[in-house]
């Protein structure tokens, strides 16, 4: 599920899993534990080498939506913010 969050509407924890993987790691556990650290009513941003469709779904089953860019170096950002409702 996509939609449009508005960063301004909530806090945001910052998440760089590049170098987690630029060694080899998974950085799965890193995120699901950022995202219950987060908790309600707050977003969790992560950026990555490519765009984790994956994870979309599995944080979507969790109450998440998301916006994705790809930024100018050619990494990705996905704000992952609570669904209302």
């Amino acid at each position: 599920m996509k939609r449009m969050i508005d960063e301004r509407d909530t806090e945001v924890e910052r998440l760089d899993v590049r170098p987690l993987l630029a060694q080899g790691e998974s950085p799965l556990g890193v995120i699901l534990d950022a995202v219950q650290r987060v908790g309600t009513g707050k977003s969790l941003l992560v950026v990555a080498p490519f765009e984790p469709f994956p994870l979309y779904q599995l944080l979507a089953e969790q109450g998440y939506g998301y916006e994705a860019k790809m930024t100018d170096d050619g990494s990705w950002e996905i704000l992952f913010s609570p669904v209302s409702g």
